[in-house]
């Protein structure tokens, strides 16, 4: 065995850490990137956000776009590739708080939370009072009710295992086991207990499945409540039937024409089928779009949206501090080195995400004109075969980015549809095809519903032809019920929903 130096040459692709923060940024919804955009600069003393109205652009990190005071004797690290070959080479892709067993705690300022100067002195008129959740607020009123400690405990332990929507998933049976057996608990009075623990506000709360909901809801509502007694017998004896929609069937058992079934029917709707949520803190995340498309003298022309570019810019002070320490202080130097960086790929993405959305504009033309049936077959590939950029760059766009039409917000992704040949052959979209679907179901007789085999041959007829599995598979993405829960005698047909 012989050992033995040889020399040799080969080429690779190395993620540097100014990439790694590229490809994170671009994946970034808006809400996320603001997030990431605000660490940052709290964390990087170089960087500020822009509070004057000064005409300057403050996402670029070159010398050309920031000002001449800002301009160092710090020697930039040269970048690592160029814009057109970094786009090129990027590779391929609390439980809620529970309050005390024993009931609600004295009142105390706790229950409160400050306003927005919340680090500064405190101010009583920015108080607001905390939202009450569901088992406090049950909590308080058994407060109200003459009960002995045991029977209050129970209680207690019922409105415990509420789930958000108000209801008791759990079987008395398993709580009574929860219990330590020298307290000698049996579910029959559990089942007591929870009699009482429905009898509070909100009506239907503690009910174990949507039928005794809807029936507590209905038992507290007055006598006189018009369809009140045809809605307790369908709810109690007959729910599997109104499940399924078979009104002329609950009219022959139930005795009653039309009109009074219609009534009760109206007055089931109006009960709150989740009693728990009123309680339940408002999460709700607002989607804020990218990119803005308008018809701008005839065309079509997709803009960034400037609600969600940052105004940022390398800070003054610290950038002349760190050019008079000079290589004194290594940190200082890493720390503007990093401030470039994400100026520059903050700069980057928003360009990226333009041209994205350009293309898709550009080729989708006729979707903002007329509408979904126009919609064209476009995959990722297509787009960045036109824009010279990996097709896990495309992907990265697309998903979790948002576009504000005349025709509604859609994410990128929505305009991307698969190819379906057609019979003289020619192209068309699934898109395209879902929304012929729409028109046919919308249009049809209540009364006889089109089957999906019928839905398939109105499609041969147009040149589309397609199997009657792939009708269905349509049907179910568009959330269409089947042409038996359809067919409503009398009636409108099932709102399509895309």
């Amino acid at each position: 065995m012989s050992f033995g130096m040889e020399i040799r040459l080969r080429q690779h692709l190395a993620v540097t850490p100014q990439l790694q923060q590229a490809l994170r940024l671009l994946q970034l919804s808006s809400q996320e990137f603001q997030q990431e955009v605000e660490q940052a600069v709290s964390t990087n003393p170089f960087l500020e956000e822009i509070t004057d109205l000064a005409p300057s652009r403050p996402l670029s990190a070159d010398g050309k776009s920031e000002p001449d005071e800002l301009k160092t004797d710090i020697p930039e690290e040269p970048a690592d590739m160029s814009a057109t070959e970094a786009e090129e080479g990027w590779p391929a892709a609390a439980p809620e708080p529970e309050g005390d067993e024993g009931g609600l705690a004295a009142p105390s300022l706790d229950g409160y939370r400050s306003g927005p100067a919340a680090d500064e002195e405190s101010d009583w008129t920015e108080w607001s009072k905390a939202p009450v959740s569901l088992r406090d607020n049950l909590r308080s009123q058994l407060l109200l009710w003459p009960m002995g400690d045991r029977d209050r405990a129970l209680a207690h332990m019922i409105i415990d295992e509420l789930s958000d929507a108000g209801y008791l998933e759990t079987p008395l049976e398993e709580l009574a086991a929860l219990v330590s057996p020298e307290d000698n608990v049996e579910p029959r009075e559990l089942a007591a207990t929870l009699k009482l623990v429905q009898r509070l506000d909100p009506p239907g709360i503690a009910a174990r499945s949507l039928q005794e909901c809807l029936l507590l809801q209905l038992d507290e509502l007055p006598a006189s409540a018009a369809g009140r007694a045809i809605a307790l017998e369908i709810v109690g004896k007959h729910f599997d039937l109104l499940a399924r929609r078979e009104f002329i069937h609950l009219q022959q058992i139930l005795h009653c024409d039309e009109t009074a079934l219609h009534t009760a029917r109206a007055l089931i709707r109006t009960l709150d089928p989740r009693p728990g949520r009123r309680f339940a803190v408002d999460d709700t995340r607002y989607v804020v779009p990218d990119i803005i498309v308008a018809k701008v003298r005839g065309q079509w022309v997709a803009t960034l949206n400037p609600a969600i570019q940052p105004q940022v810019r390398i800070n003054r002070a610290y950038a002349e501090i760190a050019a008079c320490r000079g290589s004194c202080d290594s940190s200082f130097v890493r720390q503007l080195q990093e401030a470039r960086w994400l100026l520059r790929n903050v700069e980057q993405r928003f360009k990226t995400i333009q041209r994205v959305a350009d293309a898709i504009v550009a080729r989708q033309k006729v979707f903002f004109n007329y509408g979904e049936a126009a919609m064209k077959p476009l995959a990722l590939k297509d787009i960045a075969g036109e824009l010279g950029l990996h097709e896990s760059t495309v992907c990265r766009v697309t998903n979790g980015k948002y576009m504000a039409t005349p025709r509604g917000l859609f994410e990128f992704k929505y305009f991307f549809s698969r190819q379906l040949a057609t019979e003289d052959g020619g192209a068309c979209s699934a898109m395209a095809i879902r929304a012929l679907l729409k028109e046919l179901i919308a249009a049809e007789n209540p009364a006889a519903p089109l089957s999906d085999a019928q839905l398939a041959r109105l499609l041969a007829e147009q040149g589309l032809r397609l199997a009657r599995r792939t009708v269905t598979k349509y049907r179910t993405l568009m959330r269409v019920p089947s042409v038996e829960l359809r067919r409503v005698a009398g009636h409108p047909p099932t709102p399509v929903r895309s």
